[in-house]
């Protein structure tokens, strides 16, 4: 986690949301903020809607009741240029990539750049190249198929692909999911690099307690179809709540909690290389 403290203007405003599935309450009058230029973690078991508030946030799914608020944007009257445009504004790196497998890596990166600017091909290119070797890899990546990609390549890839159009915002599903704790290291440390060399606003979903300890600002807990508790992984230890205790009990709790925890290394991978300066 950094030690600068996130500014207070909210960049994403969640008022009394409501969503259900049949019968069955998702979430019930939820208020959250995200604050610009903070690393905002959603938490929670199986089936507390957070995958599906992370979908709400990014107009992949209407909630029944309330208000959404991203960028400055009520969802309640956006029309369909309006929500082109913000779609612009931010980058989702989803859970299992979603790369096209019959694209290159550079060809997936470059992909939106040509979907939604006038920029020369040759140009684009050179843009994805940046965009490759900003998380991460190594130049030949880009000629490489998603398949032959390792896990840890494959979410570096992703990444790039979400970074294409310079988003102000940048939303990660389960980052770190199938990774081994070297590649998850590795992705710990570079969400850390991106938000602070570009200022970027980061929300993620994730049950991995090294990044909620060692790189979320905030984490909001949902259960029960509430927020039942939003602070940072210390102020949360302190609750006495039976959907919060979880995270900081067990063996693994207890570990991840250990002030002398080193964060987990980079991998020292060959294909993989520091992330590249912002240009000047």
């Amino acid at each position: 986690m950094s030690d600068i403290a996130p500014a207070s203007e909210s960049v994403i405003e969640l008022k009394q949301l409501s969503t259900r599935f049949g019968e069955h309450v998702v979430h019930n009058h939820i208020d959250l903020e995200v604050h610009r230029a903070e690393v905002f973690a959603l938490i929670g078991g199986s089936g507390s809607g957070k995958s599906t508030l992370l979908r709400e946030m990014i107009l992949l799914h209407r909630p029944d009741a309330g208000s959404i608020r991203v960028l400055g944007v009520d969802f309640a009257q956006i029309d369909i240029d309006a929500e082109q445009a913000l779609r612009q504004r931010w980058g989702v790196l989803f859970q299992h990539g979603g790369l096209f497998g019959s694209l290159t890596v550079l060809e997936n990166v470059g992909l939106p750049l040509r979907e939604h600017t006038d920029l020369e091909d040759a140009l684009i290119d050179d843009i994805a190249a940046w965009k490759i070797a900003m998380t991460g890899l190594a130049p030949e990546v880009g000629a490489q198929y998603p398949s032959e990609l390792s896990g840890g390549m494959m979410k570096r890839a992703s990444l790039a692909r979400a970074l294409a159009l310079d988003p102000e915002l940048l939303f990660l599903d389960e980052p770190t999911a199938g990774l081994d704790p070297i590649s998850a290291g590795g992705v710990d440390q570079l969400v850390l690099e991106l938000r602070d060399l570009f200022g970027l606003t980061i929300v993620m979903v994730t049950h991995d307690l090294d990044l909620l300890w060692q790189v979320a600002d905030r984490v909001a807990v949902l259960g029960d179809g509430t927020v039942q508790g939003v602070g940072s992984m210390v102020d949360l230890s302190h609750l006495d709540n039976p959907s919060i205790r979880p995270y900081f009990e067990g063996a693994r709790g207890r570990a991840a909690q250990q002030p002398t925890r080193q964060r987990r290394p980079a991998p020292a991978d060959e294909t993989t290389k520091e992330p590249a300066s912002k240009p000047r």
